[in-house]
């Protein structure tokens, strides 16, 4: 590994570093629609993935996609996040003083009933509706992200698609689809 003259950084540090000045805004954009909407937690899985690719990250040059090889490390960091025991000991509050809403200015009301909806999904399940209907990946993708196969990703997606009709009744109708 080469050093750079005076830095002390490897060639193995710019490449990283370049990667993460490029892709850290998209990386936290995802982690937030993963997160439904929790920015904290979010910050956290950005972090825990851009760790486990410096680790990883002569794997990550050789792979063949590399934004599914990100995408299947942040999952996987936000379903290690859930599994963790204090993570089930800690109770959400409906309201917290002084902090300012992170929804854009016109989102309301939907907009928090969506987050909500979505906070109550599994992960995967979670997962699964963000890179399919926001991110529009294919099934294939999808499968590829959260490393499962189609089918899963088709069983996952309809049901997070149910509970979210039935949580959702007013902003979907039945029948219509993200």
């Amino acid at each position: 590994m080469r050093r750079d003259r005076g830095s002390g950084r490897t060639e193995r540090d710019e490449q990283f570093h370049d990667f993460v000045v490029s892709r850290r805004p998209r990386l936290l954009h995802t982690a937030t629609l993963l997160t439904a909407g929790d920015t904290h937690l979010a910050e956290d899985l950005v972090q825990a993935t851009l760790t486990k690719l410096y680790v990883a990250w002569p794997a990550f040059q050789r792979a063949d996609n590399p934004d599914g090889y990100v995408r299947r490390v942040l999952v996987n960091a936000l379903i290690d996040e859930k599994r963790r025991i204090w993570r089930r000991r800690e109770k959400t509050v409906a309201e917290l003083p002084d902090v300012a809403g992170d929804l854009p200015s016109g989102a309301g009301a939907a907009g928090e009933a969506v987050k909500q909806a979505l906070r109550e999904l599994p992960p995967r399940m979670r997962a699964a509706v963000v890179f399919r209907y926001f991110y529009d990946l294919d099934v294939a993708a999808t499968a590829d992200a959260l490393s499962c196969s189609e089918g899963n990703v088709k069983s996952q997606t309809a049901r997070a698609l149910d509970r979210l009709r039935t949580a959702l009744p007013t902003l979907m109708p039945q029948g219509a689809t993200p």
